[in-house]
């Protein structure tokens, strides 16, 4: 297929998918309830933690986390509500568990605590090194944050290491949410990174259908795929390459049933 082409067939698959009628079905609805920009963030990227397996059972979660914290999520972390006593827990979704959930919390906490904004964290390591640091930085403030602000910070391997050659799937989710400014589906609330700046949320659907399309070559869906995809997106639209995402995701639900 010749790139002409195949930027018509991407852009009719977005247009296609990039709807209103998308949202109720997408983990994307839990940042959508919430009108304070810090409310937003935290739905945004909690519920991108826990996006992975079957769609019906990831909204079924994060249903029940969202109950758990009440109206506010933002309040729910800067007053400790989420705090209990020893033990692993029940699992909140697949292998996420009650533990991982107040590590999210307490790192979330400190975030807040010594940022202000995730607005701002994100946005001081774009100017260290682009999204990749920034992600980086995220991480390192979370095992911080976890390690009571001082000594050996504490990691999880639910906020993914850009350094490990993670493809940091669910956090480049999150940040689609937050940064696409297109007003449909994506909220787009930051205002400070641009949506050139970011990356394209690859897993397992998306890495076979964009090598099928011949827009990936890298057999591994790991980092360096999504600088390759996402720089080759960038070729068709270089102010706002992850809005392919959707046709990414419709092709691929077309061609193989589901996600």
């Amino acid at each position: 297929m010749n790139t002409r082409k195949l930027k018509t067939l991407l852009d009719t698959w977005t247009l296609r998918i990039n709807t209103p009628a998308f949202i109720e079905n997408d983990p994307v609805r839990f940042p959508r309830r919430y009108r304070r920009k810090k409310d937003i963030e935290i739905a945004a990227f909690l519920s991108a933690a826990i996006a992975w397996g079957r769609r019906d059972l990831i909204l079924r979660s994060a249903e029940k986390m969202f109950f758990m914290m009440g109206k506010s999520p933002y309040n729910f972390i800067m007053e400790g509500a989420w705090k209990r006593s020893g033990g692993r827990g029940s699992s909140i979704h697949r292998t996420f568990f009650e533990d991982d959930f107040e590590y999210y919390c307490r790192g979330l906490n400190f975030c807040y605590t010594q940022y202000g904004d995730l607005e701002d964290l994100f946005a001081e390591g774009l100017g260290g090194g682009g999204m990749f640091e920034s992600i980086r930085l995220f991480r390192e403030t979370m095992a911080l944050g976890n390690s009571g602000g001082e000594g050996k910070p504490l990691y999880s391997k639910h906020v993914s290491n850009p350094g490990s050659s993670s493809a940091c799937k669910r956090i480049n989710l999150a940040l689609r949410w937050l940064v696409r400014k297109d007003g449909i589906i994506d909220p787009g609330i930051w205002k400070r990174i641009s949506p050139a700046s970011l990356y394209i949320p690859l897993d397992l659907h998306v890495g076979r259908t964009a090598r099928q399309l011949g827009l990936l070559e890298r057999k591994s869906n790991d980092r360096r795929a999504v600088e390759e995809l996402t720089e080759k997106l960038r070729e068709f639209s270089p102010e706002d390459p992850v809005r392919y995402d959707f046709a990414l995701f419709g092709i691929g639900i077309a061609h193989s049933g589901g996600r």
